[in-house]
């Protein structure tokens, strides 16, 4: 029985993992494999013992592999394990014991209000059906923090103009329900006016098209973000997660909920969302600092 392939097929059909996450799984269980082969002459994932497994993590980690992709490598190992004792192909998962190893903590530096404001009040923008779809897709990473995924697979019939708020379809197909603020219904409204006029659509069905009628991409996502930013920021990562991180800490900085920006993010746990408050902390130690009557600076 091919282990691996019908553990792709679970991951895809009944956990409803994305192709590409799938394929990232299969991936990295042929390349334990391959490991297998060469360093202990077999490709039996079934009678894998820790030690193997110990022996491959030292490999990864001798070829200059990160220790943020060892623990991905090694978690599509242990889902695949956990796959097999579901299964009844195992007892026991030989990574019952395994400790993820430490990695350091990237602080992710979100824009500032002022470099927001520069990019959509003061550049420039081309004439046009790009100039419009460029400054819309901007605005909606920024004031609704969609993922780059969420923003490329959203559908014409999705965005509701009379109620103002679009559907998503986020991580593992589950859909959430997003507010449009009016200045994005407005900016709306004119990209949908520009973007009838294309002279062909292919993909009729997306809601953002290239000039030549077909859907977005991921590196044309990300070229977007990272050129206009590049003009109005000097920070190292100018990408369209950034933007996602941003929208996020200047809700916090601003008082909102966390409860209510985790439903906005279409984070499953709080935990998931905390991650973006270390950036408020500062914002609010200012606060503190300035209205407490026991602050006599």
């Amino acid at each position: 029985m091919d282990y691996i392939k019908a553990f792709h097929d679970y991951l895809a059909l009944e956990k409803k993992y994305s192709p590409h996450t799938a394929l990232a799984y299969e991936t990295d269980l042929l390349y334990f494999q391959n490991y297998l082969v060469g360093a202990y002459d077999t490709d039996d994932l079934l009678a894998v013992q820790y030690p193997m497994v110990r022996s491959w993590i030292v490999n990864l980690i001798d070829d200059g592999i990160s220790t943020t992709s060892v623990n991905r490598k090694v978690a599509s190992l242990k889902a695949f394990y956990k796959f097999l004792l579901k299964v009844g192909q195992l007892n026991a998962s030989p990574l019952l014991k395994h400790k993820a190893l430490k990695t350091p903590k990237k602080v992710q530096i979100p824009f500032s209000e002022k470099e927001l404001d520069l990019v959509l009040n003061q550049l420039h923008y081309p004439e046009g059906f790009e100039g419009v779809r460029d400054k819309l897709i901007i605005d909606l990473f920024y004031t609704t923090g969609i993922r780059r995924a969420e923003l490329i697979g959203l559908q014409m019939n999705n965005v509701d103009l009379a109620t103002g708020v679009m559907k998503v379809l986020g991580k593992r197909n589950k859909e959430r329900i997003i507010p449009l603020l009016p200045i994005i219904l407005e900016e709306i409204r004119g990209y949908l006016k520009e973007r009838a006029g294309l002279e062909s659509i292919i993909d009729e069905g997306y809601f953002f098209l290239l000039l030549k009628g077909v859907k977005l991409n991921e590196s044309f996502v990300y070229r977007l973000i990272n050129t206009y930013f590049s003009n109005v920021s000097e920070k190292v990562k100018k990408s369209p997660h950034v933007l996602r991180h941003t929208f996020a800490t200047h809700l916090l900085n601003k008082g909102a909920d966390l409860n209510s920006v985790k439903e906005l993010l279409g984070h499953s746990s709080l935990a998931s969302t905390q991650v973006y408050t270390h950036n408020s902390l500062a914002e609010l130690q200012k606060v503190h600092g300035t209205a407490h009557p026991r602050n006599r600076k």
